[in-house]
């Protein structure tokens, strides 16, 4: 699964992961069986990566892993050591439990948000940091999310004992059906506790309202569409003493006049005239790292495609480095003086003679 051998050290086992992670993350890669993929290399690492787990698996194949939960395979595991403190989106809350439905313990969580931030094309190449300004409610701090002034905690509902819904039944007798029915509470709005004395500052809410500047480290060659989380930073718990959502920050290049990007690769396209398409010539390009000469050579076809090596994007993950092309366009003109005008019909007559000349020879 992982494509390494039977007697592979942890460091060839943990390099072969951290590829293949990277390249089948659901986030990175939206092509069909991509998750699937990611899901099977995950839990393939997780049994590897344990010598115990490994053991069983030596032994007995998949019959000796069978009885391990996702808790049990992915618990133990180190991820920020594994993908070396990237900021990047491998789960909702743990690195698998959005992709494993890992059960959660407590209160219920809060959800997350997701927010775009577009970055010009030299902060791709660099990294480095970015400002990201989020409004959003968060917990209260003078309740601490109880709506409760002074941080009291609601009481529970008399009326509906704490369901939030209230049972009416009736029977009838000849038939020996009994009826329910079924409404929410309106002593507490179908929440099953009330707030005697609300919190002053949220209302009884337990939230307020809040903005804020994060910063975002951006990581170097980050994809386009790349999710980035910041962990806490979500939206707050429903219920009291739930643990925040977490902010996932969607990366999308900047529109730039010079350059179309495309994946570590870098297009632009140059105009030249039709003599310097001809005659070949000499052009300063624009680069993300200031300018460069490129010889056009003589014969230059319209749409041909030239290559500067390296100087595309890095690539995220391994530091090599995307290629700039050049598509070349030819300009022709559409007004001629008079003495363009017979400058190009002698070329013309030339081609003829030419023409006549070479035809001589294959006959």
């Amino acid at each position: 699964m992982l494509g390494v051998a039977k007697d592979a050290e942890q460091k060839a086992i943990k390099d072969a992961f951290r590829d293949l992670a990277l390249k089948y993350h659901p986030d990175r890669n939206k092509e069909p069986g991509a998750e699937e993929r990611f899901k099977e290399i995950a839990e393939a690492y997780a049994i590897l990566s344990d010598p115990k787990k490994r053991a069983e698996y030596d032994a007995r194949g998949f019959a000796g892993v069978q009885g391990f939960s996702q808790e049990d395979l992915f618990g133990g595991i180190n991820f920020d050591d594994i993908f070396g403190g990237l900021n990047f989106d491998f789960g909702m809350g743990s690195p698998f439990e959005g992709f494993f439905h890992r059960r959660q313990r407590g209160p219920s969580r809060g959800a997350n948000i997701e927010v775009e931030l577009s970055v010009p094309l030299e902060r791709v190449a660099s990294g480095g940091e970015e400002k990201v300004r989020l409004r959003r409610p968060s917990t209260c701090t003078a309740c601490k999310g109880t709506g409760g002034k002074g941080g009291a905690a609601p009481k529970t509902c008399e009326a509906c004992k704490g369901t939030g819904r209230i049972t009416r039944s009736s029977r009838k007798e000849k038939e020996h059906i009994l009826i329910q029915q079924i409404s929410a509470c309106t002593a507490c709005h179908g929440r099953g506790s009330i707030i005697e004395h609300p919190c002053p500052e949220c209302g009884g809410s337990g939230e307020v309202e809040q903005e804020e500047d994060l910063t975002v480290k951006i990581p170097q060659g980050v994809e386009e569409g790349m999710a980035l989380r910041i962990p806490g930073k979500g939206m707050p718990s429903p219920e009291a003493g739930g643990v925040t959502g977490d902010l996932f920050v969607v990366v999308h290049s900047l529109h730039d006049p010079r350059f179309e990007r495309a994946g570590a690769d870098l297009l632009r396209q140059e105009t030249i005239p039709l003599t310097d398409a001809v005659l070949g010539a000499t052009l300063k390009v624009p680069t993300l790292d200031g300018s460069a000469s490129v010889t056009i050579p003589p014969g230059t076809q319209p749409g041909a495609v030239l290559r500067l090596k390296g100087k595309g994007l890095p690539e995220f993950g391994n530091g090599r480095h995307g290629e700039l092309y050049l598509r070349i366009e030819v300009h022709i003109p559409e007004q001629l003086s008079r003495e363009e005008h017979n400058l190009y019909e002698q070329l013309r007559a030339m081609g003829g003679k030419q023409g006549s000349h070479f035809s001589k020879i294959w006959k």
